[in-house]
């Protein structure tokens, strides 16, 4: 081992040992906030993030060649592609599928992509930005997901695709999605950045696509603070996905190579020159949404964790669950739908109209006692100014969706809580519950 390598060995180790010098978090119920979600790490995200750090290597490199494969290997999928965002990844794979190298299946102009309409921009954006039409599909209360007769009745002769969410970590039916889409030609991208970890017919969710879309973000299971990718089993579409990761190049070498397909200076390529440069030769219209190497280090060591990180979220919301089973009179609890095994990204809760209390009354009462919510979501995403005017279908009325924008939030179920973060919980909504019941 040389100076340099004992040196690293050294920052290393003093990293591990700041870490365990560290104080520990303590719970007083009322004073400390109990937060929707929080960056759940030890010492081992701390020394990957140095590491990479003192390779000074700024954008992707070695770490993000690692997290690609041990992600790709963890799904079974051939193809792992980092971002430096799930909006990014959206819009790349989007974009992909208008590629002219897809041919008849290429999205065009007018075609119509299926998606759920208590989505994220992360979903109808890039629909729209890619002149497609979305055409938006109600869920389930409880669950959150639509159902497949809720699809099948979305379908029109101008349905190019789908791209279909994953609430909050709840599968939808995404076994019966792909059958339907491979009758009918239809391209399937699932987004599963609320849903990293989750299983659906046994099988993980992100498998079943022709792409899948993922985030990193610090709210997420895996965290790299921002972050994104996309997965794929189908090689064309992972070339078309890197090239319009990277500017556009029809090139597909790593980062660091030459020359991979062989006929670097060999081939003619539109009117440039015969044999100009393959690395600087663009077939698509693209973007740089490559991250930073020191991003990737994060990610490589919350990837060792999913496991736990999983489990971690399960018990979390079965305990939240459980404790607000009594007031199902009023509340609509979150809950999975047949053959799927969520690793829940929060706990969704929709009080009932007919409940003799609010949804700001009790937003309220736990943000009061430093208790964290969300909506979920974006609700009905066309009640948002940005989105009144845009061209869209709709699969029938959306009265789940608007039920949702109006009378639905989400609880955390992150493995950073406590079992005292969790009875501060209940005892919360047990209070609130039981004045607003003798008030009545």
């Amino acid at each position: 081992m040389n100076s340099r390598q004992q040196l690293r060995k050294q920052i290393l180790e003093l990293v591990k040992k700041f870490y365990s010098g560290e104080d520990k978090d303590s719970f007083t119920p009322g004073e400390d906030w109990i937060r929707f979600t929080g960056c759940f790490h030890d010492q081992n995200e701390l020394m990957f993030l140095v590491d990479s750090a003192l390779d000074f290597w700024l954008t992707a490199g070695r770490f993000s060649e690692q997290f690609e494969a041990s992600m790709a290997e963890y799904l079974g999928v051939e193809n792992v592609l980092l971002m430096n965002s799930s909006s990014s990844a959206s819009l790349v794979a989007l974009a992909a599928l208008t590629s002219e190298k897809l041919k008849d299946r290429r999205l065009q102009p007018g075609d119509e992509v299926i998606t759920l309409a208590v989505g994220s921009p992360n979903t109808i954006n890039p629909i729209v930005q890619n002149r497609a039409i979305p055409v938006l599909v109600d869920v389930k209360l409880g669950s959150y997901v639509p159902t497949m007769e809720t699809i099948e009745s979305a379908l029109s002769t101008k349905t190019k695709a789908l791209l279909l969410g994953h609430t909050m970590g709840v599968p939808s039916p995404v076994s019966e999605v792909r059958e339907f889409c491979d009758r009918h030609g239809l391209w399937l991208v699932e987004d599963s950045s609320d849903a990293f970890g989750s299983l659906y017919d046994g099988k993980l969710t992100g498998t079943y696509g022709d792409l899948a879309i993922w985030s990193f973000h610090a709210d997420r299971h895996l965290i790299m603070g921002e972050g994104g990718a996309i997965s794929t089993g189908n090689e064309d579409l992972a070339r078309i996905v890197r090239s319009f990761r990277d500017w556009g190049r029809d090139c597909y070498c790593s980062g660091g190579e030459s020359n991979t397909c062989g006929k670097r200076f060999g081939q003619q390529f539109g009117s440039l020159p015969f044999g100009y440069d393959h690395k600087y030769v663009y077939s698509h219209i693209g973007y740089n949404f490559k991250l930073t190497d020191m991003q990737a280090a994060v990610g490589v060591a919350q990837l060792d964790k999913i496991g736990h990180i999983t489990e971690a979220r399960k018990r979390n919301h079965a305990t939240l669950g459980a404790g607000l089973a009594r007031y199902d009179k009023y509340l609509v609890l979150h809950a999975a739908p047949a053959k799927a095994d969520p690793s829940w990204l929060g706990f969704v809760i929709t009080i009932l109209p007919e409940a003799p209390f609010k949804r700001a009354a009790l937003i309220a009462a736990l943000e009061s006692a430093k208790i964290e919510t969300r909506s979920l979501l974006n609700g009905n995403i066309l009640r948002h100014p940005a989105y009144s005017d845009i061209q869209h279908r709709t699969a029938g009325a959306l009265p789940n969706s608007d039920l949702i924008t109006a009378n639905t939030f989400c609880l955390g179920v992150y493995p950073g809580l406590a079992p005292a973060m969790i009875e501060h919980i209940l005892a919360t909504v047990g209070r609130f519950i039981a004045e607003a019941e003798a008030k009545v």
